[in-house]
């Protein structure tokens, strides 16, 4: 199709050969894609981990030493670990994959002098584009040509309002930033809401506003999780401790026993017992799991490791537009002469409150794009009924008067068929509809008024008039028309439904929830006002540009409103209250958000709405863009860490029993205990307790009412450390007490063995009842459903008992025959452990939360 040939020459754009030429020298029109994060990929990232390798590590040396039983199961479990986390990642991004959208929109251009419609990554600078509405702009242009020209570009500004634009001849051809009203940039990303234009593309690609925000992230590397930099201290200190047990058992045995081979012997069979592969196979299982809990509330996790340091956010950065809010615009309140109408008053609206609404659907595009039109069909439908539409029943639409500078208004003429006067209604600035209807110095007063009420709500307010035509003819402007003003509509961007509750389930938790948004300081403060937040008062971009680290610092401790801000000073915010020691978490959707998401501790990207830039600068996405989901991933965040360390204090406790009865026989010269293969059956019960039975465990009763925990506190602090001691030396002491009681009594070897192998057995399953809460009573505990904690304590119970009956597997173990009251002394000693510290749990609760 031919260009019209009264267009200027200047708008017969590029040749198609020298388009390919600025294709092939300056490339595509897109973001450069991240790096895909293959299986293969999440393998050798998994395989780096330091406790993988020491995993891995020791399951070899195990098999150099002919171990192979005790290879097998470290190795089993952490092939495990791997192909969980593994499988959860790839899950996460091939998800992710799904969600962006691949097919490239399409850009209408004008090359040789003729409209072509091209895939937008083969637009190039120079190009001119034809816009229209409901179009996305391919790429940064410089208008030629505007008709009531409006785009959307909250993705960029976080502003709600959709902005004027109109041409400047005087304009230079760079990018300047975008946001306000009557620039003559459009930009890459942004949509045409209202009107059309022409326009010449100057930045494509990487150079586009857009593709300079994703720039940003270059330079930013995501903080190194802090629970594995503390697991890996953890196995540090576990492998020292090991080791040195292991030396000294080897170093009493040969001092003592006189045997340096068997001592050697000896040594490798409690370095098996004491090696921390707990720790970190504890760590991804935890992990893993928990990424696959919280995929079920519709949270994805890209690393699963940002879960838990979700749970212990301090802060909560957040954007308005789209995050907050639901990014479109609903009619809020109506003003007329007869008073006040507000979404949600009962009863029938006065016909003053429907002409208004009415007057406004008729200066509205008949197929709306604009969100403030749409919201006012919306209304008109639910208000009027069919009556709005009667009105202009067959009729057409002869002419509009566009906005103009000097009248920030529309105006549109409608002609009923058949009939006169012609309907002419117009709405737009209050200002300008008050010079279109002439009005005197009072009224003008009282509009303002009226207009400063509804603006400091944070409401986008718009006055609509109405007149009627008789004749042929039409002015050429509209303000030849007298006008009557018919009253004032407020639009606001609704907030979404969740948000309160979210936001207030986060302030009984102690989590600061802070507002950073791009939008008007009114609107940001109105908005926080009906999220929950306390805020008196809002800082502008235009305060933090003042300011130097040190006193932003300061500004941010109180502060929980910033408005006006733009992308860089987005992330200062975040830099800010990282230097402050806050755990920060971000949320956003739009490509302004994507630095602080991934400058933050946590960024957390919205799936529907948000951009790709978003979603690949985060740790988690949200797909359902529901802010009531980040409550339950902080809720699972905190789970999951309670529960960790559930398992790190059994962890603790359940060693010391275990290191004990391997020392005290070699100390006074008793028989030894414990063979590699009592070491296989123990492992087979505690590896799954802490992997799995601790994981399943329910959250803490005050989960969500504790502040969170400090981001210095160490994942074992010395409290935590010594609760597992204490339960650890009781359980020894008991264990050890059956030990020295039955030799005592010359019992044989073999029963001794026995007796004192299912007394620790037992005092195993009183250490899971104690960790299983750090507050529930005991009878709690023992009655609190997890499917997994039965199941094995069913299959170790029956394991056991196999053992203790079937010839060759007690011989295998070289037990002794039990009798009724053996069992009994083993089962009274495991009760009295739990008796025995279940009145101690409150004063360790206590401790671990100061």
């Amino acid at each position: 199709m031919k260009v019209d040939d009264s267009l200027p020459g200047h708008l017969a754009g590029l040749s198609e050969n020298e388009a390919q030429v600025r294709f092939a020298a300056e490339g595509p029109n897109e973001l450069p894609q991240p790096d895909r994060r293959t299986p293969f990929r999440i393998v050798l990232e998994v395989l780096r981990e330091p406790m993988f390798a020491l995993l891995l590590g020791g399951g070899a040396i195990y098999l150099l030493l002919g171990d192979i039983k005790e290879a097998l199961i470290l190795l089993a479990f952490a092939l495990l670990s791997i192909g969980i986390t593994v499988v959860q990642e790839t899950r996460t991004e091939h998800v992710l994959e799904a969600l962006r959208d691949l097919a490239s929109p399409r850009a209408l251009v004008i090359r040789d002098g003729v409209r072509k419609r091209v895939s937008g990554r083969e637009v190039v600078r120079g190009d001119v584009i034809l816009l229209a509405e409901g179009d996305r702009v391919p790429a940064d242009a410089l208008l030629l040509e505007t008709r009531d020209l409006q785009t959307d570009e909250s993705l960029l500004t976080g502003e709600s309002v959709a902005v004027r634009k109109l041409m400047s001849p005087t304009a230079a051809r760079a990018v300047a930033a975008p946001g306000g009203e009557d620039s003559p940039y459009v930009y890459s990303g942004s949509l045409v809401v209202r009107g059309s234009g022409t326009a010449e593309v100057i930045a494509t690609g990487a150079n586009s506003q857009m593709g300079r925000i994703g720039q940003l992230l270059h330079g930013l590397q995501p903080e190194a999780p802090r629970l594995q930099t503390q697991t890996r201290s953890l196995v540090r200190v576990a492998a020292i401790g090991g080791g040195t047990v292991s030396v000294i058992v080897m170093v009493l045995y040969g001092l003592f026993r006189g045997g340096w081979l068997e001592a050697l012997l000896a040594g490798i069979t409690i370095g098996m017992s004491m090696l921390p592969e707990e720790f970190p196979v504890v760590l991804t299982v935890f992990m893993a799991m928990g990424a696959w809990r919280i995929s079920r509330a519709r949270v994805l996790t890209r690393r699963s490791a940002a879960i838990e340091t979700l749970g212990s956010a301090t802060v909560l950065c957040t954007d308005k537009t789209g995050t907050l809010t639901e990014n479109r615009m609903s009619v809020a309140e109506l003003r007329t002469a007869e008073g006040e109408w507000r979404r949600g008053d009962t009863g029938p609206a006065a016909q003053s409150f429907r002409d208004v609404v009415t007057y406004g659907v008729l200066a509205s595009a008949p197929e709306a794009f604009d969100p403030m039109e749409r919201a006012l069909r919306d209304l008109a439908d639910s208000l009027s009924g069919q009556e709005s539409h009667s009105r202009i029943s067959g009729a057409k639409l002869v002419k509009t008067y566009g906005l103009r500078p000097e009248l920030l208004a529309v105006t549109q003429v409608w002609a009923p068929e058949g009939r006169e006067p012609s309907i002419v209604a117009a709405k737009g600035a209050p200002e300008a509809i008050g010079r279109l209807c002439r009005l005197s110095k009072s009224e003008s007063t009282d509009l303002e008024a009226s207009v400063v009420a509804m603006a400091a709500e944070g409401l986008r307010v718009l006055a609509v008039a109405q007149t009627q035509h008789i004749g042929q003819g039409l002015p050429d402007a509209p303000t030849e028309f007298t006008f009557t003003l018919l009253g004032l509509i407020g639009f606001a961007d609704p907030l979404r439904a969740s948000v309160p509750d979210a936001v207030q389930q986060c302030q009984s938790a102690g989590i600061r929830v802070v507002m950073i948004t791009g939008d008007y300081p009114a609107t940001a403060l109105a908005i926080a006002r009906q999220a929950g937040l306390a805020a008196n008062e809002v800082v502008t971009g235009d305060t933090i540009g003042k300011q130097d680290d040190a006193a932003l610092i300061s500004r941010t401790r109180n502060s929980s409103v910033f408005a006006r801000i733009v992308p860089e000073q987005k992330l200062r915010i975040v830099e800010a209250l990282k230097g402050d020691g806050q755990i920060v978490a971000m949320t956003g959707d739009g490509v302004n958000d994507a630095p602080s998401l991934k400058a933050a501790h946590i960024g957390i990207a919205m799936g529907g709405r948000g951009t790709d830039v978003a979603r690949e600068a985060s740790s988690i996405v949200l797909l359902d863009d529901d802010f009531g989901s980040i409550v339950t991933a902080i809720r699972l965040g905190r789970r999951i860490y309670d529960n960790l360390r559930k398992a790190m204090s059994f962890i603790v406790a359940v060693h010391v029993p275990i290191a004990g009865l391997a020392i005290l026989p070699l100390v006074l010269g008793l028989p030894i205990i414990f063979s590699p293969i009592h070491i296989a059956f123990l492992e087979l019960v505690i590896d799954p307790v802490c992997s799995l039975v601790f994981e399943a465990e329910k959250e803490e009763e005050d989960v969500m009412r504790r502040p969170p925990r400090s981001p210095a506190e160490p994942l074992l602090p010395l409290p935590l450390i010594g609760w597992g001691a204490l339960q650890g030396g009781l359980a020894f002491a008991m264990a050890g007490g059956i030990f020295a009681f039955a030799l005592k009594n010359g019992m044989p070897d073999d029963e001794v063995r026995a007796l004192t192998f299912v007394a620790l057995i037992l005092g195993i399953f009183s250490l899971i009842f104690v960790n299983r809460s750090f507050g529930s009573s005991l009878k709690l505990a023992m009655v609190r459903p997890n499917m997994a904690l039965l199941s094995i304590l069913l299959a170790v119970c029956a394991m056991l008992g196999l053992c203790l009956s079937v010839p060759a597997l007690r011989e295998l173990f070289r037990f002794g025959v039990l009798h009724l009251d053996d069992l009994a002394l083993t089962t009274g000693s495991a009760l009295l452990i739990l008796v025995a510290l279940e009145p101690l749990k409150p004063f360790w609760r206590t401790r671990l939360r100061t």
